[in-house]
């Protein structure tokens, strides 16, 4: 009898406060979370992961020295990815950045991904008073979902942003390089020390703060790096 009383009123719950798709808002079901299946099947996804010569991977090639680089995601104005990664930044939709890790750490265990051999996986991180203002770091929970996934550890702790940089949406490319250059700092040499890193972001324009934040990581001795993200966009 407690559990129909309990099924019903999680059924009355759902029907004034529904679980809705953060992609397109429609109704979820009870097996999905997050993002329903058909939207998640319709994300255009990159299949960088299967391409060491994949367009990520030239855009960094000759200005740091990467093992690997891929994003699960195109990235383009007003599409669903730009509405998942506003949802996941600015409305405290940490499920999202979870869920797109896992879906993402499913691919690199595939046995021709070109992301392998990952000791450390670490979120590029937040200046303290963006973190303090927004609450958190986005790029936290897709660190996590991935770690899951492919079983590696993560760390928020390693790494810092010891400059608030202006945003760079407004900025010309070229100028985005000068304002994010010596912008991060390691915090604990000890996490990254001869170990294989891989650097995670939520989106990519330009490169540059994930160029910046990779020169910082390969100054400690023994390292290499490798970096994902959830979408990159177009040059």
């Amino acid at each position: 009898m407690l559990s129909l009383v309990k099924e019903y009123a999680a059924d009355l719950f759902d029907l004034f406060y529904p679980n809705i798709c953060l992609a397109c808002s429609q109704k979820l079901l009870k097996s999905e979370i997050a993002i329903c299946f058909r939207c998640q099947s319709g994300l255009p996804q990159t299949e960088h992961w299967l391409n060491v010569d994949n367009k990520l991977m030239n855009r960094f090639r000759g200005r740091v020295e990467l093992q690997s680089a891929a994003a699960l995601f195109h990235f383009r104005k007003d599409g669903p990815v730009q509405h998942l990664l506003h949802q996941l930044k600015y409305r405290n939709q940490k499920e999202i950045g979870e869920l797109i890790g896992k879906m993402f750490g499913a691919k690199l265990k595939e046995e021709n991904s070109i992301i392998k051999n990952i000791d450390l996986i670490v979120p590029v991180p937040l200046h303290w008073k963006k973190l303090k203002l927004r609450g958190y770091n986005q790029c936290d929970p897709f660190a996590q979902g991935l770690s899951e996934a492919i079983n590696v550890p993560w760390s928020s702790t390693a790494l810092e942003r010891t400059h608030e940089n202006i945003s760079q949406t407004k900025k010309k490319r070229f100028d985005r390089f000068g304002n994010v250059a010596e912008i991060f700092s390691v915090i604990d040499k000890e996490q990254l020390k001869d170990k294989h890193i891989l650097l995670v972001d939520d989106v990519v324009t330009t490169g540059a703060t994930a160029e910046a934040c990779l020169q910082t990581i390969l100054k400690t001795s023994g390292t290499k790096a490798s970096f994902a993200s959830i979408a990159a966009a177009s040059r």
